[in-house]
């Protein structure tokens, strides 16, 4: 799994001009491309260009950081009451409608924070900063009888992974008498990436396919822990008749049809209410090591963490998800989202179930083999990490073949 929160300062380096240059062509000839594939829809309609001034790169811009910004959301560091802001009553639409959240600059004053890893600095100054506007909101998507909400983590510049998921394992159908929809979680472009070209760009594929969710924030690593709040807290105000939730990642294959029996079999042995099922990680660390992109600064966290699942795919009843939301406003952000949830499933006892149809780390884990790529394995299984979209696209071609013959026994 892929975890995040609170942007870096890298994205304020300055680049040279030709390498600037190189970029923008790039980026406006992608542009093209799109926008000839999707002009056919809607192609008389005359949408407003957005404007989003000041609001790519959420709590690092520098007009993010002025004076006359005030914090509207409180973490642990702003002295607000965990109980009272944990049993609010929801809106009953998403009623955040600015940017309104400043550094908390007097955790600069102790003495850990002079000690943590810079890297770290903007994470911990914005740790309070929970929800931001959105600038793509389709509640629509929980109507009309969903069962299984598929959701799945993106980043604008991928559109060949979201291309490949609609058309593969993220397909709107129905199984089993089961009604499955499909939403992507996107936040915003980072400075320096030609933000406007991209969020027009994001704009004409939602206006083709209407199944994205976006909010304010700059879409980095550390930020998916926003996106797991903001999307926690959407689907408690939007979703209140849909009875499961799948979450994963743009880049793994997901065999729909088993995830619907894993469905059947958990209701008829009666063990939803607290459902919810992956690639559990029992007994972890922290990863110390500098260069991993997972590292975390023991004066962050110093301890073993919480048992919790893969983020690269999981299954969780409505029920959990809702109390997940819950007690997650009494949970300080954490930079790795998969964590995050599972601090929070502890704060609930509840202990993430093991499922051997769920290879997070692919199905021989950290190795490059064949075995990897053998679809009778894929068959069989649930979900599986990591595929570019051509392998996607293959392996479910592949896996859809009813002439597929998988007489041979492989040992894991």
């Amino acid at each position: 799994m892929e975890c995040r929160s609170a942007c870096v300062t890298e994205f304020f380096c300055r680049k040279k001009k030709n390498v600037k240059t190189a970029v923008s062509l790039t980026l406006l000839f992608a542009t093209l491309l799109m926008l000839q594939k999707l002009i056919t829809v809607d192609t008389n309609s005359k949408d407003k260009k957005v404007e989003v001034k000041g609001r790519w790169c959420g709590p690092q811009c520098p007009s993010f950081k002025s004076k006359n910004l005030k914090a509207v959301e409180n973490s642990s560091h702003s002295g607000g009451s965990d109980s009272k802001r944990a049993f609010k009553p929801l809106p009953k639409k998403w009623d955040v409608n600015k940017i309104t959240c400043t550094e908390n600059s007097t955790i600069k004053t102790q003495l850990w924070f002079r000690r943590l890893s810079p890297r770290f600095h903007e994470f911990v100054l914005h740790r309070h900063c929970r929800y931001f506007p959105m600038l793509l909101n389709h509640p629509e998507k929980c109507g009309g009888g969903v069962d299984v909400l598929v959701v799945v983590k993106s980043v604008i510049e991928e559109h060949d992974r979201r291309e490949a998921v609609r058309k593969t394992w993220g397909k709107e159908q129905e199984i089993q008498g089961l009604k499955i929809k499909t939403l992507f979680l996107l936040g915003t472009p980072a400075p320096g990436k030609d933000s406007r070209n991209l969020q027009a760009l994001v704009q004409y594929e939602d206006r083709t396919y209407g199944d994205i969710l976006q909010w304010d924030f700059m879409d980095t690593f550390f930020n998916l822990t926003l996106k797991e709040v903001n999307f926690l807290r959407w689907f408690s105000i939007y979703c209140p008749d849909v009875p499961f939730i799948f979450k994963g990642d743009d880049d793994v294959f997901v065999h729909t049809k088993n995830l619907v029996e894993l469905i059947g079999f958990r209701k008829e042995e009666n063990k939803v209410e607290n459902l919810i099922v992956g690639d559990a990680i029992l007994e972890a660390k922290p990863i110390r090591n500098r260069q991993s992109k997972y590292f975390i600064p023991r004066e962050l966290y110093d301890k073993r963490y919480p048992p919790y699942l893969g983020g690269g795919g999981f299954l969780m009843s409505s029920q959990v998800a809702r109390k997940v939301f819950t007690v997650s406003e009494s949970v300080e952000l954490y930079p790795i989202d998969d964590v995050f949830v599972g601090m929070c499933l502890q704060k609930l006892n509840i202990v993430p179930e093991v499922h051997l149809g769920f290879r997070t780390f692919g199905i021989i884990k950290r190795k490059v083999t064949r075995l990897n790529r053998e679809p009778c394995f894929f068959r069989d299984l649930i979900v599986v990490h990591k595929l570019v979209p051509q392998d996607l696209l293959k392996m479910w071609t592949l896996v859809q073949n009813e002439d597929l013959s998988c007489a041979r026994q492989f040992v894991l």
